[in-house]
């Protein structure tokens, strides 16, 4: 049996994930225009960068050997994230939330039909059981739950009080919470028991909590220190308070203090979140989150051609991409 990878896959289901949206969208019919045509102005707008689209597709097929039957949850991941990117980033207030001709409120009308009631469509225009519909649908509710609960511990984080432990709190919802939705209805999807649900719901929370890392470090090497103009209290900065002297604890929170309105400060800490030995403490719990999110999934036993495929995608998330400074 050939290899695969996560990239062909998404590569060979990105067309059909598109035309179910564009079913969704049309079953809106001709009353909804209007509707219709901001999500599809939202959509174009906040493309998702990455292909994590597949995953309910290896839970699915990891389950049963087969991935196009869950190519529904991926349009529902798409339209949750889409939705949720947006919102994100109104609430961070940095500007970048322009949908083409739509005015800021005309977005967040549309945000709120993509990533609400548009996947809650999908759902129930599937020729499923109605026990599996209604489970799905509960699934959509619950997860903005408690994704908008670790959202909002995040918007609230105390940088004075922060630990990893309590941002990792915060990931496991506002992150992992979408990923747990989503895996978990893949295996609702396939026929899982009951047991094996839950667990690909743990799955998907470490799955989340490692893509919040990823994302963390995407923000300082892409330049856009969205976290540090947004005083976020992010995993990274956690460590570093953790190992930190106090002296170089007071100066961590004077430099985050300001870093939100001083280009200089920004600089300077993220000197020193990129100090050696704050990375190598990133780097064991980087590790150790792909670790048990491997255990997970070797655990699982499943389809042995998409196993290997799903741990690629743990390997994208789990990537260590910062390299440390040595100046200060």
């Amino acid at each position: 049996m050939s290899s695969l990878s996560y990239l062909e896959l998404h590569r060979q289901v990105s067309p059909s994930i598109e035309a179910e949206i564009d079913s969704a969208l049309d079953r809106l019919g001709p009353s909804s225009s209007a509707v219709k045509s901001a999500i599809t102005k939202l959509l174009h707008h906040q493309k998702l960068r990455h292909p994590l689209s597949v995953l309910p597709l290896l839970v699915h097929a990891i389950e049963t050997g087969t991935p196009r039957p869950a190519i529904p949850l991926s349009a529902v991941h798409v339209l949750w994230w889409t939705s949720a990117c947006y919102l994100d980033d109104l609430a961070d207030g940095n500007g970048g939330t322009k949908v083409e001709d739509l005015g800021e409120n005309e977005a967040l009308l549309a945000s709120l039909i993509t990533g609400h009631m548009l996947p809650v469509q999908v759902i129930q225009s599937q020729e499923v059981p109605d026990s599996v519909r209604g489970a799905l649908t509960a699934e959509i509710t619950n997860g903005w739950i408690v994704a908008v609960e670790g959202q909002l511990d995040d918007m609230r984080g105390d940088v004075g009080g922060a630990t990893r432990k309590s941002v990792i709190t915060a990931y496991r919802g506002k992150s992992g919470a979408p990923f747990g939705m989503i895996t978990a209805m893949a295996a609702i999807l396939s026929g899982a028991e009951r047991n094996e649900i839950e667990r690909w719901r743990e799955f998907g929370y470490v799955f989340g909590i490692l893509w919040q890392m990823f994302n963390d470090q995407d923000d300082i090497l892409s330049g856009r220190n969205e976290d540090l103009l947004n005083g976020t209290v992010t995993y990274l900065l956690a460590c570093a308070m953790e190992g930190a002297t106090p002296e170089s604890r007071a100066e961590i929170l004077a430099l985050h203090t300001v870093a939100q309105e001083s280009v200089r400060a920004r600089s300077e800490l993220t000197d020193l979140l990129l100090a050696p030995a704050v990375l190598r403490r990133y780097r064991q719990d980087i590790n150790g989150y792909r670790d048990e999110a491997y255990r997970i999934v070797n655990d699982m036993g499943g389809d042995p051609h998409y196993v290997p495929v799903l741990r690629q995608l743990v390997d994208l998330s789990a990537q260590m991409l910062l390299q440390p400074r040595t100046g200060r």
